[in-house]
């Protein structure tokens, strides 16, 4: 639950700076609810700003009151109501007593929002029910807390919600008003948020689209779409992850097959129109992100592979970036306990102790590890809490700059992993989505680093001896694993992953072993060794032809595999041989790169010119 204070003046956001705008369906349904003290339901689709109106309109319209803002389907049953023992003032006994939330007491007035009812379990339905049918709960008085309405959002899709309101006792207590994405104030807030750009070519392709296109590239996707945009991404990454596999805009069909694919002729129509590019990749995608996460205040998710090193690049970024580690939690193993608790107050209401970790002033980025691996339903439905409101039970998180959600695929190499599916209102929460490569990864430098010339064996052998799919079941984990096992003097097979009934992964390692045992193999070391004969070879070759030779394509290959620690390492070799490579071939080092390793062969290059 989030409670805000509404310190803003009475006034619309204008972009143009002209006449504010007439006020939206949505927000005049707020007033007149308020007004007449009926509780208000409204449906609409996800992510077309519901939720946003309420808090931009309540602190132009109301600034002395206070938004309550209660996400249904993030609620525990001891969240808004529990019995708990406290000394009765007049006796002196421990008696029971109904605890409320602290935030239901704001001591101010206040409109109470409640969001996804509809998510909420049957014991918190119950409670939601009472206090949308009576403005009570339990035997408080929400009246006499100082509330002045009350809400409930929802979207009606089954795909979303766990249940249908059916009884007619209950929906006789409200008035309902189903909106679209056009009865909400999303337009201007965008129009304000992103000041640099005119947008409105982009509401007007929008409004091109046809219904099902604008449903799924809803106001809050495309706003996703516009902050990937503004830092240089890809504009994919603000679709959705939705059970594991990137949102597609496609029109539908008569026969309810899947018709045309429009994402790629939207998104570039979008940059066309802002006059950004739309990269199809970037380098170092995984730092770039956080990094943008860190500045921006964005909840970031990265799919990728076990065992490839996402989380641990995402710490390692994360700690150089804010000069301390995120708070990382594993979900498989946290509890709600570890992230708060509720406790009895002394003014007679219900409070949360959060985590120490939680608290105090300095900078803080939550790294949620195997995000869709969660212990429980009540574990994820706090979590849910932070990466959609950045609260704990009500409680804003002081600085927190950033959170990113790493998880795995739900199939990997043609076998089902035990990790759950979302839908598409939980998946848009996030502003940026990756699918994350091996590649992305650069845990080979780390390995490098750890393991020296053992590490450079191992990896030349996965990068020349085995195929794609090979490199697919030998993970950096892995490679990790058999250079341990090495250099024990134990067999390799055990570090390759176990299948069972005696299979292990489908890899051969003979290669492998014979490399280290010393069969002559050819790498940068080995051209380091040789340098002035592998110089004499390329000259060859460059005078046999200007496109080279065999000699050439070797090289060419071991300088385009190295490492940029291994380049640097070798530098004036590298230097030497390269200016002998055909110019075609050159020209690759810079495509696709890394930042570094950008860096260092335009210093190579601008070295042959000297």
């Amino acid at each position: 639950m989030t409670t805000a204070t509404n310190p803003r003046p009475n006034s619309r956001p204008s972009p143009s700076g002209g006449t504010p705008p007439a006020p939206s369906r949505l927000e005049s349904f707020i007033d007149a609810m308020i007004d007449m003290g009926q509780t208000g339901q409204i449906f609409g689709e996800h992510g077309i700003g519901k939720t946003a109106t309420f808090f931009s309109h309540v602190a132009r319209s109301r600034p002395d009151a206070t938004l309550v803002y209660v996400p249904a389907a993030n609620l525990t049953p001891d969240d808004l109501l529990v019995n708990a023992p406290v000394r009765d003032p007049r006796t002196g006994e421990l008696v029971l007593r109904q605890l409320v939330m602290s935030q239901l007491k704001p001591g101010t007035p206040f409109v109470l929002l409640i969001d996804d009812s509809l998510q909420a379990g049957e014991t918190i339905q119950s409670q939601l029910m009472q206090i949308a049918c009576d403005w009570t709960l339990g035997e408080h008085d929400l009246r006499a807390l100082g509330c002045v309405g009350v809400f409930l959002t929802d979207n009606e899709s089954l795909a979303e919600t766990s249940a249908r309101r059916s009884d007619l006792a209950l929906l006789d207590r409200m008035v309902t008003i189903r909106i679209s994405a056009n009865d909400t104030s999303w337009r201007s807030q965008l129009a304000a948020k992103y000041r640099e750009w005119d947008l409105n070519p982009v509401f007007s392709l929008w409004a091109s689209l046809s219904p099902t296109l604008r449903e799924l590239l809803s106001p809050r996707t495309l706003d996703h779409v516009l902050a990937n945009a503004r830092e240089g991404f890809p504009l994919r990454w603000g679709l959705p992850l939705v059970g594991g596999d990137r949102l597609r805009l496609v029109e539908p069909r008569p026969d309810v097959k899947p018709g045309q694919n429009r994402t790629a002729e939207i998104l570039d129509r979008i940059a066309e129109y802002l006059g950004v590019s739309n990269p199809a990749a970037i380098p170092d995608p995984v730092r770039q992100v956080v990094r943008a996460a860190l500045r921006n205040r964005w909840t970031v998710l990265l799919q990728g592979p076990p065992g490839c090193g996402k989380t641990e690049l995402v710490r390692e970024t994360v700690r150089d970036a804010l000069g301390r580690p995120p708070l990382y939690f594993s979900l498989p193993v946290t509890n709600v306990e570890d992230l708060c608790a509720p406790i009895p107050s002394a003014d007679g209401t219900l409070d949360n102790l959060l985590a120490a970790n939680f608290t105090g002033p300095e900078p803080k980025a939550i790294v949620w590890d195997e995000y869709n691996r969660p212990k429980d339903k009540a574990a994820f439905a706090k979590l849910m809490e932070i990466t959609q409101e950045w609260s704990l039970a009500g409680r804003r998180i002081e600085n927190l700059r950033a959170q990113i959600a790493v998880q795995n695929p739900p199939y990997h190499l043609g076998r089902k992993l035990l990790v759950s599916r979302n839908n598409i209102a939980q998946a848009t929460r996030f502003t940026a989505s990756l699918t994350v490569d091996p590649e992305d990864i650069p845990a080979n430098e780390w390995l490098l680093a750890r393991y020296g010339s053992d590490a450079e064996t191992v990896l030349e052998w996965w990068k020349h001896d085995i195929d794609d799919d090979g490199r697919a079941w030998i993970t950096k984990r892995t490679l990790e694993r058999l250079i341990k096992l090495h250099r024990r003097g134990l067999p390799l097979e055990m570090g390759t992953v176990y299948l069972g009934d005696g299979e292990y992964a489908p890899v051969p390692l003979t290669a492998l072993i014979d490399r280290l045992r010393g069969r002559p193999v050819t790498g940068l070391r080995e051209l380091a060794r040789e340098a002035d004969t592998w110089e004499a070879r390329l000259r060859r070759a460059a005078e046999h032809s200007d496109e080279g030779a065999d000699d050439s394509d070797v090289v060419h290959q071991i300088l385009a595999n190295a490492e940029l620690s291994q380049l640097k390492k070798h530098r004036k070799v590298v230097a030497r041989l390269v200016a002998l490579l055909p110019p075609k071939l050159r020209a690759t080092y810079l495509v696709g790169a890394t930042e570094g390793q950008q860096r260092f062969w335009t210093e190579i290059f601008v070295g042959m010119r000297r």
